[in-house]
């Protein structure tokens, strides 16, 4: 017995040794998970190309050809430089204008692996749920085994990918995805920064403005972008023969029309971001020495034939239909200054300031991102530069929404806290603020009128003459207590109390009737007083009062 009792005592490690051994398998699911997500990626794209190959009636190479373009159009979606060799000077081109609606693809998968590798063994299915940091190392390495693969395979094709792109702008796009993934599968979790951040940075970041800010920044990039889509919606209806003749010189078969529309709808969040460009005043290349800008399209650039590029401004100076295109960032700016106005009396205006001006930074952060991601280069002269420049991009929104947001902000946190304010400046200067509201005073006054000399009149006027109704003899009855006949004695005058007085209030002191006590039997026969109809309302002791207003008690200093 003594022998089992002490060999019993190394038992709980071995649930830790069996968890272990559980854990290989949950980490094997994340890894086969993640590279789930970029096979049913590269299928897609794989599919949609094979069902245009088969139905084009001029198929350039044969189906592996077809294989290898679907793995570069995969690589693209993540950003990856495609050179193409098959040019009429022989100078290899890179193809670097990401369509920005194709990223989606690969993010929403790497996503969804993420989010699943998480929620594994949530169920009660008995399997150990694995850490954040577990799962998404395990997803990304499934994601980029497949995505080396991808890189190779396309090599061999007529667009590969540039390694150095492709080294980079793969893994980057899998682990921003799978970070948003696991974040989503946690609820979203704000919590402090990890410890290594220095302590400074870490209080600075816990306080409420930058989540303000974040939002206000947010709002000014969506409305910029909104913009872009409306000036780029506008552009093509306004050039629609220009547009449809392009598209139709294209090709003449279904297969191609229908290749050419679906790259013009995932180009079409590229034509946004070119839109805000233009509104902001930087507007965006076309190639060497051609910028197309609402002041005019300076240069005469050796555009390809597609049907976005036929809605372009015409060349020559801008008009004052252009330049009304700068009202957009306005609208911005006005939208990151109604954000960022907090809902608190103690917010000082250099506080909402501030925020106005952190909001206008995030907005500037947005769209210098998504210039950058939306331009690239076509070819390697001419159209080496396509799109907005970033950093010039980033600087006009930025101050374009600096200048109104910060005033807006101001002006609207000024408004919200108007009340407040008008508030504090009708409240009474005097210390004890619940004796100055007069309501004190008003109670005590309906109880002296209900009880007669029982109570003292708390009232500064000098003593007045009685009613002769009130002088009659009031009926001794036997009670346990009796009224008193002794003088109230008279105190010293108080300082005289304000009376506050504000609508909103409702202050009725009607007594609620009570059953009249029994009277002893008496051989003195008491004056018969006129007596109220049963069925009458009582009548109330005060007439009620409006506005009456109750201040919380302070104590007095000293």
């Amino acid at each position: 017995m003594t022998q089992v009792t002490e060999r019993g005592t190394p038992l709980p490690a071995a649930p830790r040794a069996a968890a272990g051994r559980r854990r290989s398998p949950a980490a094997a699911a994340c890894v086969l998970g993640g590279a789930v997500a970029a096979g049913l990626g590269l299928g897609f794209l794989a599919v949609l190309v094979i069902v245009l190959w088969i139905s084009s009636p001029y198929p350039d190479s044969g189906p592996g050809g077809a294989l290898h373009l679907a793995a570069g159009l995969w690589l693209l979606a993540h950003g990856t430089e495609l050179v193409r060799y098959d040019t009429l000077s022989g100078v290899p081109a890179p193809v670097g204008v990401t369509p920005l609606l194709l990223v989606a693809l690969p993010a929403l998968l790497m996503r969804r692996a993420a989010r699943l590798g998480s929620a594994s063994g949530e169920d009660g299915d008995g399997d150990e749920v694995l850490p954040a940091s577990a799962v998404f190392s395990a997803v990304t390495c499934g994601y980029l085994s497949v995505g080396s693969l991808a890189t190779i395979y396309a090599a061999a094709g007529p667009m590969p990918a540039d390694p150095l792109s492709a080294a980079w702008h793969v893994p980057l796009v899998a682990v921003l995805a799978a970070a948003g993934g696991v974040w989503a599968a946690k609820g979203h979790p704000v919590g402090p920064l990890p410890h290594w951040v220095p302590g400074a940075v870490r209080r600075a970041a816990a306080r409420p403005r930058y989540p303000l800010a974040l939002r206000a920044g947010a709002a000014g990039a969506l409305v910029l972008l909104g913009g872009g889509a409306l000036l780029v919606g506008a552009s093509l209806a306004w050039h629609g023969a220009e547009v449809q003749a392009s598209f139709l010189a294209l090709t003449g078969v279904w297969s191609g029309r229908f290749a050419v529309l679906l790259l013009s709808l995932a180009l079409l969040p590229n034509a946004m971001v070119w839109g805000a460009a233009y509104s902001l005043g930087p507007g965006f290349a076309l190639g060497a020495g051609a910028t197309a800008t609402p002041l005019g399209f300076a240069g005469s650039p050796a555009l390809p034939r597609f049907p976005l590029l036929a809605a372009l401004p015409p060349e020559g100076p801008g008009t004052l239909l252009t330049c009304a295109t700068t009202g957009v960032p306005l609208l911005a700016g006005l939208a990151v200054g109604w954000f960022a106005v907090r809902r608190a009396r103690e917010v000082s205006y250099k506080e909402t300031a501030l925020t106005a001006a952190l909001g206008a930074l995030v907005c500037a952060l947005l769209l210098a991102g998504l210039a950058a991601v939306s331009s690239g280069p076509l070819g390697s002269r001419g159209l080496a530069s396509f799109g907005p420049v970033w950093w010039a991009v980033g600087a006009a929104a930025f101050a374009w929404t600096l200048l109104p947001a910060v005033p807006v902000a101001v002006a609207v946190h000024s408004w919200r806290t108007r009340p407040a304010r008008q508030a504090e400046a009708l409240a009474p200067d005097a210390d004890d603020d619940w004796h100055d509201s007069g309501v004190r005073e008003l109670r005590w006054e309906a109880l002296r009128r209900a009880a007669g000399a029982l109570v003292p009149d708390l009232t500064q006027d000098p003593p007045r003459a009685q009613a002769p109704a009130s002088a009659e003899p009031v009926p001794v009855t036997a009670g346990p207590v009796a009224a008193s006949a002794e003088p109230v004695p008279v105190t010293a005058p108080k300082p005289p109390r304000r009376l506050t007085v504000v609508t909103g209030v409702h202050l009725d002191l009607t007594p609620v009737p009570a059953p009249a006590a029994p009277t002893a039997p008496t051989d003195q026969t008491a004056p018969e007083t006129p007596t109220a109809p049963a069925d009458a309302p009582p009548r109330p002791l005060v007439a009620p009062v409006a506005g009456a207003r109750v201040l919380p008690r302070r104590k007095r200093q000293g």
